[in-house]
Formats: structure tokens, C-alpha cells, sequence
């Protein structure tokens, strides 16, 4: 991705010719800690860091951002370094038959960009979207913080440490309404906290070594394990499959899914997005 920045007060901003929609990275299932506001922005937490960001004309606004931040958290985390216009020009040109249904949705979900987050906080979160809503993984995510993240400010916290959630404990877990989850998560949290679970170890790994380790957590699937390689550890070859994606192979491609390509990730993304919204 080619871009350029500026100051602008206390705010950075930031130009480029490539795709990046803030609207659709916090709302195609990928995140739940980002929420949008009343003046276009979206506000959220990551890496222990506050940020607020906003599409405007032809750039994006980065409140209370510096040229250090940006470096530092900020281009990882939104996959700055990946041109994914030519990632959409590569998942389109393996689509075979199916190019049209998947040139369409990657024209629609343009500007959803795979967002590289923590690993442990990733993989939490994923286990808590098992048979839930959006909404209410949100309000779980965010009670398990304010329980026993660290404060950054009066209003957010920052994502639990596996230490902090494996001394709170199952019990409490299921006090807070986690239901079944709350082993899941206690046993994730014991395991990594632990070393039994080496999450460092994942990124040397292909996709289908990762998971193997990732799937010896309670609770944790093909579904999980997939998603949390794919948002928290930027494997894009991989392509979580839920209801929605279900969907999308049996009705638009015949019951089998198709080769998409060594970013097939980012495909899932505009498939989930266009089959779910539009």
C-alpha cells in the first residue's frame, strides 16, 4: 500500500489510493472492540492503545495520532504494508466460473482491509463468538475487560492478559454470563498462560500445523482455530467457514469451494460482507 501522511494538530492523516473504509473493517466480523459514533468516526482499543479514525474526502483521520503511533501499532495493525488491490486482482483471477460472484462481492466489501491483532485477545474473542450474536460478543468482550483489563483511561480498558483471565477463574467466567464458554476460555487462558500453548510459535507454522496446536484448546474448532490464524496472525490462506460462508458455497458455488487463491482470507472477507449485508 502506497500512502502518505500529515499532520493536521494533534491528529495524523493519512492519503491513499488503496483500499481502506474504516465502516467496513470494524463491521465485517473480523473485530468487536471498535464501535462507530455519531460523527462518522469509529472508537476503539487495541494493543493497549485508544484510537479514534475517520474517512474524510480523500484521506483518513487518525485522531490524537503521531508519526511514532502510526509506526509503531497502527501499520501493522491495519495490514499497511499490503497492496489489496492487487490481492483482489489475484482472488478474482483464481475465481475460475465463479469470477463475476466474487468480482462483485470484492467490489462491494472494497475498503475492508484484514486487520493483524493480538494474538491472545483474537483467540479469546473467537471463542467467545461460538453460537452467538455480534452484539452480545461485543458486551461479553467488553465486560471481560472492565473485569480485568488494565485501565487506559476513565472509559477503556485494554484486553485481559491470559494471566489476569486464568486467576479470574471458570466460576467467575460463568457469574459474568459466558455459559458454556467459560471452561474454554479458562482452559485458553491456562494453556498459554502456561506455555502449553506457544500462540509465538504459530506465526512459523503453515495453516494446517497452526491449527492442529490451536485445536488441542477446549472448545477451540476448525471455525475458531481459522479465524484466530487468519485476524490474529495474518494467514491469509486461511478461510474460516460459518453459517454465512455456508451459504455462500452451497447457493452461489455449487457446494464446493472453490481455489481463491493464496488470499483466500481477504476473499472470505468480501464474500461474508456482501452475502451477509448486501
Amino acid at each position: 500500500m502506497n500512502y502518505t501522511t500529515k499532520t493536521d494538530g494533534g491528529d495524523l492523516l493519512l492519503y491513499t489510493d488503496d483500499y481502506f473504509e474504516p465502516a467496513l473493517i470494524f463491521d465485517c466480523g473480523q473485530c468487536f472492540r471498535f464501535d462507530p459514533a455519531p460523527d462518522g468516526s469509529f472508537e476503539g482499543v487495541a494493543f493497549k492503545k485508544r484510537l479514534k479514525i475517520r474517512k474524510e474526502k480523500d484521506f483518513i483521520r487518525f485522531f490524537d495520532t503521531t508519526e511514532s503511533d502510526l509506526d509503531e501499532v497502527w501499520k501493522d495493525f491495519f495490514d499497511l504494508d499490503r497492496d489489496y488491490r492487487a490481492c483482489t486482482r489475484d482472488i478474482t483471477e483464481h475465481a475460475g466460473k465463479y469470477r463475476d460472484h466474487v468480482a462483485l462481492a470484492a467490489e462491494k466489501g472494497a475498503g475492508i482491509r484484514l486487520l493483524r491483532q493480538d494474538p491472545w485477545e483474537t483467540l479469546c474473542s473467537f471463542i467467545i463468538s461460538q453460537n452467538n450474536n455480534i452484539p452480545r460478543i461485543k458486551k461479553l468482550v467488553e465486560a471481560l475487560c472492565r473485569e480485568c483489563g488494565e485501565r487506559i483511561d476513565s472509559t477503556h480498558y485494554a484486553f485481559p492478559t491470559p494471566r489476569a483471565v486464568r486467576e479470574l477463574g471458570e466460576e467467575r467466567l460463568k457469574e459474568m454470563k459466558f455459559g458454556f464458554r467459560a471452561g474454554y476460555i479458562a482452559d485458553a487462558a491456562e494453556r498459554v498462560d502456561t506455555g502449553k500453548t506457544d500462540l509465538s510459535s504459530l506465526y512459523s507454522l503453515g495453516f494446517d500445523e497452526a491449527s492442529a496446536e490451536l485445536e488441542k484448546i477446549k472448545g477451540v474448532g476448525k471455525k475458531v482455530a481459522s479465524c484466530t490464524l487468519l485476524f490474529g496472525f495474518s494467514k491469509l490462506d486461511a478461510f474460516p467457514i460459518d453459517v454465512w460462508i455456508k451459504k455462500v458455497i452451497d447457493a452461489r458455488f455449487g457446494g464446493e469451494l472453490p481455489d481463491l487463491g493464496e488470499y483466500r482470507g481477504l476473499a472470505q472477507q468480501y464474500l461474508f460482507y456482501y452475502e451477509r449485508y448486501l
